[in-house]
This record gives structure tokens, C-alpha cells and sequence, in this order.
């Protein structure tokens, strides 16, 4: 009879009482019975939390829910303790799912806090948000009319997504344009290709890399047999993108550094007090020929995708073009609970093969070329043309090649300014 007499006990002073009294009965305990003081204990002071909620059980002007008061109270837990941990109710833990597993409804855009303000980090190829002009760098003002200003970005991850067919209106606000830009959004199933690929003039390849997903090593493999069969089964070199590239799954991003090294560490994580917690390293089997590679990086560039860029540029393999990274050089595991959740908690930082930490600081390019808008090309029969010899009056002639337009400019076609760079840096180098 002792059960059922505690259960009611329960109910009949409220979920706050019984924690209270889960957390205190220790101190029922003579002192004696107990080897550690009850100072020392870490658990002390949650007896505090089970008074706040009792207090708010009894008095608070509406009826409220336990289950999302204790929710709230877990949620500023762990919010405390960086930007990146997280705690994840089973509807949130499921939206984590299907962005490693790349396919989801909802607008297809990637968002991460920027300070105060939840900021675009690329809209996905294709998407709803795409195809309504949304850029990397837009700041989200509101979702569905509710403020997005210090959201969460896994709750205004939540509120953007849903069903196909259905709609969202949401806000964004552009550097250097006064009024904001108001968009009603149709949902869609997004399917997320990690990469994109195409061949350059004069056989190099160009890898754009979104994002590390799941399977996404295979897919760098399929885009780099591509680019080789194009290229007539020798690849030049390679432009790399990683711009906007949020990070993922740190394993992704270890096989993908591993195809282009043959020896070497390609990171190591340190936990705690600065433990050594665990180390990568390339493998000679199934590395890439020592084509020529130039990553493109920009402070949209961040986590797993810092790791790569990280790696190739301390072991020499690629030139780094572009601006500073964004600098998150923390690892996060995924943490399943027994309520259907899960709990998202940095458990170490990384460390580039030289020992670089990229936390708060990101990763330096080798060259820096800012990303500017190219003014359109004048045509050569326009009065916006410069003049040059070949256009004067009575000029000598070319004895080689009479008066022949010049060849081009190798990837003076390229609109993309860092792109363009890139391009004409590999065409540089030399080919071992």
C-alpha cells in the first residue's frame, strides 16, 4: 500500500513538490551516513529550482504546463553554455535528422547566428528561397509576423518548416537596402545535393561543397571521377569551393581532407583541461594525384568545413583564396534522451595539423581578395571601350598575326571575382 499512497502524494502537490523532494532527500540522511559534504555537492542548489516551480505552480496568474516549464528551465541549462549546445525536444531532434540526411520540407535556406540577429548563410540551389532571391548575408527579421531577432536558430529552423504546399511569410533585411524584403513562401520537399560540379577551360575542375551531410564523401568521389573522364582522364587542378559552407558532420569532412592526403594528421580534438581526445589521420590508399588545388573560403565558411580548409592549407596541398573564415573550432555530439530528444554538447575543440586552434579566430586565406561586384564588360565597339594600339590610325600591323582580335583572357568570362581569381591562380601553377 506504501506505492500507491506515495503516488498520490504526487499528484496532489505537483510534479515541482516531488522533484523538490527527489533533490532533498539526501539531506535527510544523518550527516554521518554521507562520505561527501553536502556543500560539495554539484546538485545543491536544485533544490532552488524545484521552490521557483512550485512558486509558479501556485501562484503564477494562469495554469501552466510542467512539461514546458521543465523544458524551458533544461533549455536555459545548456543555452548557457555556448552558442552551440543545444537541448533538442523529439519535433527538433527529428529536423537535425533530416539535415544530415539532406532531404526536408520547408524553403531551403541555411541559418546561423550572427550576434543578435539569426543571418542567411546560403539559400539551397533550387529552393523556394533561391528562386525568391534570398542571399547569403540577408538578416531574418520575422517569421509568420513573430520577431526573429534573438530567436533561437533551431526554433526559427522549426517555424520555417512544415508540410509541402503550405505557406510561410517571412522577412529579411539586406545590408545597403533601406526597406526590408517581405516574401510569402511556399513550402517544399528540399532535397539538398551536398556538392555541385563542372569542368574549367583547358582541363581543371571546379567543386563547389555546400555542406557535410551524410554520404557526402561519396559524392566529392562520384564529382571528382566526373571532372578527371572531362578533363581526358587527367585532372589540371582543382578549385575547391567552400564559401557558405556551414560545416556538418565532422567524419564527412575527415574522409573528404583524406582524399587529397596521403600521410599526416588532418585533425586532432582536446577535450577538457586541453586532453588530447582523438586524432585523424590521411592514408596513402585512394589518394588523389597531386593535382593542383585552390580553396575558396569567406566568413560564411565555417566548422568541418574549416577542418578541411585547415588541413590542406598546413600540409601545403592548396592555396587558400578569399577573407577570414568564420572561426567555430568547436565539436559538438548528439546526445540521445529517453524522452525522444536529444541533447547537442561541445565536447571539445579542434586543432588544424599544425596545432592551430581555429576557435574565434578562423582561418587566414593566402590570399585575400574581398568579393566585389565586377562592372559589366565593355564591348569593343562602344564608346565605353579603351583604346589601345590596334586602334589608332594607320598603327603597324601584327607581322604574326595581322589584325586578328587578341585571344581571350583565360577566365575573364567569370562573373564571380574570387572565382575568377581562383581560376587564373590554378592555371599558374605547376602541374608535378
Amino acid at each position: 500500500m506504501v506505492a500507491p499512497r506515495t503516488r498520490t502524494y504526487i499528484q496532489r502537490f505537483g510534479f515541482a513538490a516531488a522533484l523538490f523532494a527527489s533533490f532533498t532527500l539526501g539531506s535527510l540522511v544523518p550527516h554521518e551516513a554521507s562520505a561527501i559534504p553536502p556543500r560539495a555537492s554539484p546538485y545543491r542548489r536544485l533544490g532552488i529550482l524545484a521552490q521557483v516551480m512550485a512558486h509558479i505552480e501556485n501562484s503564477y496568474v494562469d495554469p501552466v504546463d510542467e512539461d514546458r516549464l521543465l523544458d524551458g528551465a533544461i533549455r536555459g541549462m545548456v543555452g548557457a553554455l555556448d552558442p552551440h549546445s543545444a537541448y533538442l525536444n523529439a519535433e527538433e531532434y527529428r529536423l537535425l535528422e533530416s539535415d544530415t540526411a539532406g532531404q526536408f520540407g520547408g524553403v531551403g535556406v541555411e541559418i546561423d547566428a550572427r550576434g543578435e540577429w539569426l543571418t542567411v548563410i546560403a539559400p539551397i540551389t533550387g529552393s523556394p528561397a533561391a528562386r525568391a532571391g534570398v542571399r547569403a548575408g540577408d538578416q531574418l527579421v520575422s517569421i509568420e509576423g513573430r520577431d526573429a531577432r534573438g530567436l533561437d536558430v533551431d526554433e526559427a529552423v522549426r517555424r520555417m518548416r512544415g508540410p509541402a504546399g503550405t505557406h510561410v511569410r517571412v522577412v529579411f533585411q539586406r545590408h545597403g537596402q533601406r526597406e526590408p524584403i517581405r516574401l510569402d513562401l511556399v513550402r517544399e520537399i528540399v532535397h539538398v545535393s551536398s556538392v555541385d560540379s563542372h569542368p574549367l577551360a583547358d582541363g581543371y575542375g571546379y567543386l563547389n561543397l555546400k555542406s557535410f551531410q551524410e554520404r557526402t564523401s561519396d559524392e566529392v568521389r562520384r564529382a571528382l571521377d566526373a571532372l578527371t573522364r572531362a578533363s581526358g582522364g587527367t585532372l589540371r587542378g582543382l578549385v575547391l569551393d567552400l564559401r557558405n559552407n556551414p560545416g556538418g558532420l565532422l567524419d564527412e569532412s575527415v574522409v573528404v581532407a583524406d582524399e587529397f592526403l596521403s600521410d599526416g594528421v588532418i585533425v586532432s580534438t582536446r577535450g577538457r583541461d586541453g586532453a588530447a581526445q582523438d586524432e585523424a589521420r590521411a592514408h596513402t590508399a585512394g589518394t588523389r594525384p597531386a593535382f593542383p588545388i585552390v580553396v575558396l573560403v569567406n566568413e560564411y565558411t565555417a566548422s568541418a568545413a574549416e577542418i578541411l580548409a585547415g588541413a590542406l592549407q598546413d600540409h601545403h596541398r592548396a592555396t587558400l583564396v578569399g577573407v577570414r573564415t568564420f572561426g567555430k573550432g568547436s565539436v559538438q555530439t548528439v546526445i540521445d534522451l529517453s524522452d525522444g530528444g536529444a541533447l547537442k554538447l561541445t565536447i571539445a575543440r579542434y586543432f588544424t595539423p599544425s596545432g592551430r586552434s581555429i576557435q574565434a579566430q578562423g582561418i587566414a586565406p593566402d590570399i585575400q581578395i574581398e568579393q566585389v561586384a565586377l562592372p559589366e564588360p565593355a564591348s569593343d565597339d562602344t564608346d565605353e571601350a579603351p583604346e589601345r594600339e590596334r586602334d589608332l590610325a594607320q598603327h603597324l600591323p601584327n607581322r604574326d598575326t595581322g589584325d586578328a582580335p587578341p585571344p581571350p583572357v583565360p577566365g575573364g568570362d567569370i562573373r564571380d571575382l574570387q572565382l575568377r581569381v581562383g581560376y587564373q591562380l590554378l592555371r599558374g601553377m605547376r602541374h608535378p
